[in-house]
């Protein structure tokens, strides 16, 4: 591994020019991806239904294929799951990821092909590595090795040839035999599927290695940093890994965690944000000094963009990388080498630079608090959470929130559940600090709270720690990729929760 290492990084570095090509000509790059794909898909199932062989233009592309949600393509995964071809891909599909967004109790199964795999998934993270050295050009980053905080499902067949599981399991089962020996733990432990024994596994398997790199969801992460800690007696993790220089985080805001990661890992460590989901590999960070992530243009997807308010409509409109604006939230949607064609993600993002692209993740279409126009998305209350946090000296841990309908004896409000790292004595310092923040930062919540005339104060409940965690498990969502909802714009989840603290 030791003798590996060293071509690797060069070979890493020495890539650098090929990213430059996308960024320098973004345009061309998007018309060459859906050139392609088209190109793929035209004598699929799909592709003769909507006459891909047909399209010659973006616009000709737009018109025959409407925005696809999960469920609009199911019938189509469908028949890939009982190993039908040459269906939404002209090449075999023989891995699905299984994903259960924060938004649904349904499992969605994500067809994933050889190209998917190779020229997304993978060369995306090959990209990571070679942004971060282009940053970083004296990194001694592979002279150890990579913590990588998988999901926690099992691979499960559906039949000798198709298989599935949570993303992250895919994709170790499929990493090159190279990359297994720049990375621990071992397979058995990456995989295991009981999360609470995955961590003590983890823990005791990598103390001892030389670990230069961590890469996971910010809440599991830190469960396992502190057991670590636990174990060792040390004060810091970079007690425990001197050479630990890069924490690569995704799935939820790290704005909550920053300061808790400091904290815990200690001084000369570098974070850097992707954002790698089941349906593709779409960004990541270029310059950790700089918000937003470089959008990824040449790795199998062609993106469109679609204004939130169009949401819903029946012929919703959607942009390209000319029209877009920096601040302004748009719905993801993308057509992939895995067969996905206008598929609706669910993610919002907005634009934090233009030429080159850049994008921040901004919440969900379906979560989000409009119960009496205010219109707060995870981005607000992400942001709102860490200044509170700062003000009042408190560590959030996580948190939901959904609306308090107006009633005869009230009117509407915000229900916070949060856990802190240490419980307060009285959260109404937090919940002060908390309105003052989102008020500043979304005008019409501002607007609904004048003068207490729709909205009054937030009402915030701090839980004991672990309840989030005992409610994931009560889902069978524990581990991996489930994390808890931010927001949500009926009372489902927060109710659930509710009635878990009072039994």
């Amino acid at each position: 591994m030791k003798l590996l290492s060293p071509a690797i990084s060069r070979l890493a570095r020495f890539r650098h020019w090929r990213i430059e090509q996308w960024i320098s000509n973004p345009i061309d790059s998007q018309r060459e991806v859906l050139q392609d794909l088209v190109t793929h898909g035209q004598y699929t199932e799909f592709g003769r239904k909507h006459g891909l062989k047909e399209i010659f233009s973006i616009r000709s592309f737009k018109e025959r294929i409407p925005i696809q949600e999960y469920d609009d393509l199911k019938p189509y995964i469908d028949m890939l799951m009982n190993s039908e071809e040459n269906v939404l891909w002209n090449t075999p599909v023989n891995w699905f990821a299984k994903s259960s967004g924060t938004t649904s109790d349904k499992s969605k199964f994500i067809p994933i092909t050889q190209e998917s795999l190779e020229d997304c998934h993978f060369q995306a993270a090959k990209d990571v590595l070679t942004l971060y050295y282009n940053y970083n050009n004296e990194s001694d980053l592979l002279t150890g090795k990579g913590l990588v905080i998988g999901g926690s499902h099992q691979i499960s067949q559906i039949n000798e040839e198709i298989q599935y599981g949570d993303l992250s399991a895919v994709l170790l089962q499929n990493t090159p035999m190279w990359a297994n020996w720049i990375r621990t733990p071992e397979l058995s432990i990456a995989l295991m599927d009981e999360w609470e024994g995955k961590i003590e596994m983890l823990a005791e398997s990598t103390i001892p290695e030389d670990v230069t790199s961590i890469a996971g969801v910010p809440t599991w992460t830190m469960i396992l940093i502190k057991r670590i800690l636990e174990i060792t007696g040390k004060q810091t993790l970079k007690e425990v890994w001197p050479n630990l220089e890069l924490y690569i985080h995704g799935g939820v805001s790290f704005l909550p965690y920053r300061e808790q990661f400091k904290k815990l890992i200690g001084e000369g460590c570098t974070y850097l944000e992707m954002y790698n989901a089941s349906e593709g590999f779409f960004a990541a960070q270029d310059n950790p000094d700089e918000e937003g992530m470089l959008l990824f243009l040449n790795h199998g997807i062609f993106y469109e963009f679609m204004p939130v308010e169009e949401y819903g409509k029946e012929n919703p409109k959607t942009i390209g990388l000319k029209e877009v604006k920096t601040g302004e939230n748009y719905a993801l949607v993308i057509s992939t080498n895995g067969g996905l064609w206008r598929y609706l993600v669910g993610d919002t993002i907005q634009f934090t630079s233009l030429y080159p692209f850049r994008i921040k993740v901004s919440g969900r279409l379906k979560q989000y608090i409009n119960a009496f126009g205010e219109e707060v998305i995870a981005d607000n209350a992400d942001k709102a959470i860490t200044i509170a946090s700062q003000k009042t000296g408190l560590v959030v841990v996580d948190y939901t929130a959904a609306p308090v309908y107006f009633g005869d004896q009230n009117k509407g409000a915000h229900e916070w559940l949060i856990e802190f790292e240490e419980s307060p004595a009285s959260t109404d310092a937090f919940a002060y600090e908390l309105d003052c923040a989102l008020k500043s930062l979304n005008s019409d919540y501002e607007a609904k709270r004048y003068k207490d005339m729709a909205l009054t104060l937030p009402v915030v409940h701090a839980l004991k720690n672990g309840v989030f965690r005992e409610w994931l498990k009560s889902k069978g969502k524990l581990g991996g990729q489930h994390k808890v909802p931010r927001l949500c714009n009926d009372r489902k989840y927060i109710d659930e929760i509710k009635i878990l603290i009072t039994l």
